[in-house]
């Protein structure tokens, strides 16, 4: 049946996300440059990995991709879009803040604040898939460390996101942990969520990254795919940097 504007209102198409795409997008706080020149697209597909060393401009790179800060120079646009689209874009920070209420309710809430209806079988559902089935009345906050990065991963899943932004998802957390967290990724990747997420573990990155983007100095210094990144790298500082050199 057809709406009073004459369109059926179930067919109303919600605006993707991707690509997103940087154009010569730099970042500055006052006199100190960030990012700089950043041309980069990221599109549908396997997970992009970013790599570098600390202070590269990976976490700030992830931000503007979530929209979180805009570029103080150059652009980035968002399937053809100067402006994103709300609501298909989630991020998880490597220590998330968790809701003063329980594993449930903080999924609920995110729901919620989606737009999304927050229907009891759905939160479980959600809990569930992260692994944390039967904790859902658990508070959160009392929740371990990998408790409660997984339930950060079921608050993002919880907005049904086209894209999913991960800045070093698990970096403080124990092997056992980090193996959860990871099938997890591998799991949401795979049913087609494009994945974009920051890492120092080279091993992870192996594991996970369809490409590879590397960053130093504020800069991108080479895009490629992640076999031929790691097996023979073109530019001297990612040779350097997955040596273990120093990458000033």
């Amino acid at each position: 049946m057809l709406d009073k504007v004459g369109q059926t209102s179930a067919a109303v198409a919600v605006a993707g996300e991707l690509p997103i795409r940087f154009s010569g997008a730099g970042y500055r706080v006052g006199a100190v440059s960030i990012l700089c020149g950043i041309d980069l697209e990221l599109a549908a597909g396997p997970p992009t990995v970013l790599l570098g060393p600390n202070g590269s401009g990976k976490t700030t790179l992830l931000k503007l991709a979530m929209g979180l800060f805009a570029p103080t120079t150059g652009g980035i646009t968002f399937a053809g879009r100067s402006t994103p689209a709300a609501g298909r874009r989630a991020i998880v920070f490597q220590k998330p803040v968790m809701l003063r209420r329980s594993a449930a309710a903080n999924v609920a809430y995110a729901m919620t604040a989606a737009g999304r209806p927050a229907e009891r079988s759905e939160v479980a559902r959600l809990i569930a898939e992260v692994g944390l089935g039967g904790l859902g009345d658990r508070p959160a906050r009392r929740m371990s460390g990998g408790e409660q990065q997984r339930l950060a991963l079921a608050r993002a899943l919880a907005r049904d996101p086209e894209v999913l932004f991960l800045d070093e998802p698990t970096a403080s957390l124990d092997p056992a942990s980090t193996k959860a967290v990871e099938d997890i990724i591998a799991r949401v990747a795979g049913a087609g969520v494009k994945i974009v997420m920051s890492t120092h573990d080279l091993g992870q990155a192996r594991r996970l990254a369809g490409e590879v983007v590397f960053l130093a100095k504020g800069r991108l210094i080479e895009k490629a795919a992640a076999p031929g990144f790691f097996a023979s790298p073109s530019t001297d500082e990612a040779r350097r940097f997955l040596a273990g050199e120093l990458v000033l």
